[in-house]
């Protein structure tokens, strides 16, 4: 396997192109990124994970495909992590200056997702990074819709008052083994996603659906 390759840690699932129009099975991907601050137009990427979600519309199940997952660390040659970052989400600088050149990663980012819609929590922030770093290194926005998994959480649960994703991953008994570093808080993320799915599943039959029920949480003053 060469260089570039033994950089991402990636499982293929067989999902191949993105199913047709219609089809009642759907592939979905959670996203989760780890960064050098909490500002999206100028801090760094360091890290990005996604695992794959197949949803069968028919049989209203939501399934976390384990052995459809990514994960990259990005090269940072300036302006790595502070010791006070870098003792948040685990990533070193000695992994950080080994990491994939950012193009290459968002690259394989980018071929992993393919068309998929991205779930995230508190998803403007990572759709602005990974939006921003992709127009700077592969000259393009990336086209996916993204829907917020908190917005998701505040329609279907009125009376629970979370907020953050440690919040919420209380609230439903989520245990992280590694808070803070993409690939764990991406799977974290596809749990919750799956202790709030019942209540999802009666309001959609579609993607569409889904979008139009994470919008409503503008009016619950949240």
């Amino acid at each position: 396997m060469s260089g570039v390759l033994d950089q991402v840690r990636s499982w293929w699932g067989g999902h191949g192109a993105a199913p047709a129009q219609g089809t009642p099975v759907e592939r979905w991907v959670v996203v989760d990124v780890e960064t050098s601050g909490l500002d999206a137009s100028s801090d760094h990427l360091l890290a990005v994970a996604a695992l794959g979600l197949s949803v069968d519309w028919r049989r209203q199940c939501l399934d976390i495909v384990l052995g459809d997952s990514f994960e990259v660390v990005l090269q940072q040659q300036e302006g790595r992590s502070d010791h006070d970052n870098i003792l948040l989400h685990g990533i070193g600088e000695q992994q950080q200056r080994d990491g994939m050149a950012p193009g290459p990663a968002l690259q394989a980012f980018a071929d992993f997702i393919q068309s998929a819609p991205l779930l995230a929590f508190h998803s403007a922030f990572d759709a602005s990074m990974l939006g921003r770093l992709s127009e700077q290194h592969l000259g393009r926005r990336l086209p996916n819709e993204w829907v917020d998994i908190a917005d998701l959480c505040a329609v279907t649960n009125e009376g629970v008052h979370a907020r953050s994703l440690d919040e919420w991953m209380a609230h439903f008994g989520i245990h992280c083994l590694a808070r803070h570093q993409a690939s764990a808080d991406a799977l974290a993320e596809g749990e919750l996603l799956l202790q709030i799915w019942p209540r999802i599943a009666p309001q959609c039959a579609r993607w569409r659906d889904v979008v139009a029920l994470a919008g409503h949480r503008r009016w619950l003053g949240a």
